[in-house]
């Protein structure tokens, strides 16, 4: 089968690698109908998360439909469309019984393959799906299949994001960085009852996409942050904050922001040695700060009924439909910022 496959920083293929079988009777195989670029997929591919096999199959959001069960399937039968979660989970451990399913004590990371241990990638014509009972959901009839697959990762990040920051009905929340999990953030704020988000990026396109998904817009380059939100909560700064870079300045400016006794719920990976923001002054100004992975397949029936209700919005943060075949390069180009490349999916 064709596959995008890993060969070094900013150094992927296009090429031919053995198709996958079956190893336990839990597993299926899907032949992926599409399957998305995603910026933590970034990480390998610039070097900062080291490890990755070379030859490993790139991706973790695979949608597909099911070609062959193991013995032990019941849920999904042959010809079934589903989507999966970036991460596989038994659905039966501690850690799946209580929602957590990104730490599954048996799950794994698709796309990530280390030493000859783990499981390969999305960005192939098929993928194995290990615990696929638990692991996979339907897709629901209707449903634009490139809509269908953000479910199983940033749609229900952006789900997690509202969660661990604890917006609640009237808050005024802040969404820090409007790339797609930004922007979905707005609507799931939305959806637990946000009275008012401002959204916070420097970038006129996504601030603009931002505006059409309801928020305020902040320009924290041009626009004075602090003066606006004062102007939303009276001066006491927002109640919630997501953020959704990952990166110091923008820890910095979600606590800069945040009201006393607010929460901040950081959704960006981070790769910095120390938190921008002091024990000290968690505790003088009663601030909570929750990170985390987000278990995607615990919020994935919530995050596909979003998407279905706002189908029509969702479906604008797709910048480009492509081939397979074109991964490589639009890597290259998503890689780069370059403008207009927002989230691509890639079809086999």
């Amino acid at each position: 089968m064709k596959a995008i496959t890993f060969h070094g920083i900013e150094e992927l293929a296009f090429e031919d690698v053995p198709d996958p079988e079956l190893v336990a009777a839990s597993d299926v195989i899907l032949r992926v109908t599409a399957t998305g670029i995603c910026g933590s997929d970034l990480h390998p591919y610039f070097g900062r998360e080291v490890g990755l096999d070379v030859g490993t199959v790139m991706g973790h959001e695979p949608l597909g439909e099911v070609i062959e069960v193991g013995s032990e399937i019941r849920a999904h039968k042959v010809g079934a469309k589903v989507v999966a979660p970036f991460t596989t989970n038994c659905g039966d451990c501690f850690y799946c019984e209580t929602g957590l399913t990104a730490r599954c004590s048996s799950g794994q990371l698709f796309g990530w393959v280390e030493g000859g241990e783990g499981l390969q990638g999305g960005q192939a014509e098929y993928i194995r799906v290990p615990h696929a009972d638990a692991t996979l959901v339907s897709v629901p009839e209707g449903l634009d299949e490139a809509v269908a697959l953000l479910s199983g990762d940033i749609l229900s990040t952006a789900a997690f994001g509202a969660d661990i920051a604890g917006v609640c009905g009237g808050d005024v929340t802040a969404v820090i960085g409007c790339g797609p999990v930004g922007l979905l953030s707005i609507l799931t704020a939305f959806d637990r009852g946000a009275s008012a988000v401002l959204a916070v990026d420097r970038v006129p396109s996504r601030l603009r996409s931002a505006e059409a998904f309801g928020a305020i817009a902040v320009n924290f380059e041009t626009d004075q942050s602090r003066w606006i939100v004062d102007e939303y909560t009276e001066g006491r700064g927002v109640d919630t904050v997501i953020e959704a870079v990952g990166n110091e300045s923008s820890t910095r400016l979600a606590a800069d922001l945040v009201r006393n006794g607010g929460s901040i719920g950081a959704l960006g990976v981070h790769s910095e040695p120390h938190l921008a923001v002091s024990p000290g002054e968690l505790y003088d100004r009663n601030l909570s700060y929750a990170a985390g992975r987000c278990p995607a397949r615990h919020y994935m029936p919530e995050s596909l009924d979003l998407a279905v209700r706002r189908q029509d919005q969702i479906t604008t943060l797709i910048s480009h439909r492509l081939p397979l075949s074109e991964g490589v390069e639009a890597y290259r180009r998503f890689s780069a910022r370059e403008a207009g490349w927002n989230k691509v999916i890639l079809f086999p």
